[in-house]
């Protein structure tokens, strides 16, 4: 089972992904201003690569960004692939 866990002390974050309660991988953020997150890491652990994690560390990041009305500026190139990829998403980038 797939489970989130936002750490968040309002300058950085991150969301942590486990699977089966083990660290599966993360991304993290940094605040710049009160409307917007820079996302500047998501790693996903070996064991744990090829199953589309990565992706969804990304769309809970996206999610949280809609939730609280802020943008995104992906610094990170991972998650930059993402954001080119999916129009979707474009609403939340910065």
């Amino acid at each position: 089972m797939k489970k989130f866990e936002q750490q968040d002390n309002r300058k950085k974050g991150r969301f942590v992904l486990y699977d089966d309660e083990v660290f599966a991988g993360e991304i993290t953020y940094a605040w710049s201003g009160e409307g917007k997150i820079i996302v500047d890491h998501t790693g996903v652990e070996e064991q744990f690569g090829g199953k589309g994690y990565g992706k969804l560390l990304v769309m809970k990041i996206v999610e949280f960004a809609r939730e609280k009305h802020i943008k995104i500026v992906p610094v990170c190139s991972f998650a930059q692939k993402v954001f080119d990829r999916d129009q979707s998403i474009q609403d939340v980038k910065f």
